[in-house]
């Protein structure tokens, strides 16, 4: 081999080394980073002393609803969640999944999502990751709560009770939140399809009293939403009545959902009747359950939620509609 020939493989040699020299470091500085973002997320939940413990999973938070389990249902709070494809369901320990937008982005609303199921699942993503996604693009915090099933076979839990202590509950876990979260307690509304609207219903028009004397600070937050949004609710928990100091309305329905375009027609009654903030739609087509319209073939359902960016523009929640300002 000429001296021309072995330098050229001395010099590929080195090449190959430097090479194989950088891969380790970037593949180390990639590891750092993780490393460095999940320490942060757990010295967080460290730091937050009495507050719930949050759990990283992807790019978002989860936080179980009370510390030590549901009161009176402690020891069913580590029986695991049944999930699969589009739901989750067996629901013991309720909590909250948290997405942030990109700081940049942030404008201090939040929106806690209810998804749908009938009680006897979550269509979690559908109608829970897909719309805390869309919100976050508006620079709106979203959460979404899983609640417990009353429901479900052999389920120990009864409508009229923890519908609502879930939701009151987690209200107020996120009000106690609002520092870290960098949202405006007077700004965090929810948004519920289907049997997840009912679960807006049966605590967006009580009064949200807090109990001044409660054993645990977040209990001595107001439960109830500054702002609500309810796509196809269900008819329960619709008061006689809405009180004059409801929160503002959003409401859809496709007018051939049987079980719940009433539910909006009513609801838009009742809102006009004690003339309180709200607007409604009904779709000329479609029926349940169009999501976030995502897999529908109709225009007006594929284009729906930017009916919702105007309510929220309209209503001072957004700075606008970000997409209009690209």
């Amino acid at each position: 081999m000429s001296e021309a020939s072995k330098k050229d493989v001395k010099k590929q040699g080195v090449l190959n080394r430097l090479f194989l020299l950088l891969t380790v470091v970037s593949t180390f500085k990639i590891k750092l980073y993780q490393m460095t973002k999940y320490s942060l997320v757990i010295l967080a939940a460290l730091c937050l002393g009495n507050s719930p413990v949050l759990f990283a999973q992807s790019d978002s938070l989860v936080i179980p609803l009370w510390k030590n389990g549901p009161p009176g249902y402690e020891n069913r709070k580590n029986q695991p969640e049944e999930a699969k494809d589009y739901w989750v369901k067996n629901i013991n320990n309720p909590s909250l999944t948290v997405f942030f937008p990109p700081a940049g982005l942030a404008n201090g609303t939040a929106v806690l999502i209810c998804p749908g199921g009938g009680f006897r699942l979550l269509v979690f993503k559908a109608e829970g990751v897909d719309p805390a996604k869309f919100l976050n693009k508006l620079g709106i915090t979203a959460i979404i709560l899983k609640y417990r099933l009353p429901r479900e076979p052999n389920s120990p839990y009864s409508l009229d009770k923890q519908p609502a202590e879930d939701a009151h509950r987690a209200m107020r876990l996120v009000r106690s939140m609002a520092k870290e979260w960098k949202i405006d307690t007077a700004r965090i509304g929810m948004l519920g399809f289907s049997a997840g609207g009912e679960v807006v219903d049966a605590i967006a028009f009580d009064s949200g009293n807090e109990d001044p004397k409660a054993a645990d600070p977040i209990d001595r937050l107001n439960g109830r939403p500054d702002f609500i949004m309810q796509v196809y609710p269900g008819p329960l928990f619709i008061p006689d009545s809405v009180p004059s100091d409801a929160p503002p309305a959003f409401l859809i329905a496709a007018d051939h959902d049987t079980c719940c375009s009433v539910s909006v027609m009513r609801l838009l009654e009742d809102y006009r009747r004690s003339k309180v903030s709200v607007e409604a739609h009904i779709m000329a087509h479609g029926d349940h359950a169009f999501n976030m319209g995502y897999r529908s073939t109709l225009q007006s359902l594929k284009t729906w939620p930017q009916l919702m960016v105007n309510w929220l523009a309209d209503s001072k929640l957004i700075n606008g509609d970000p997409a209009q300002k690209k």
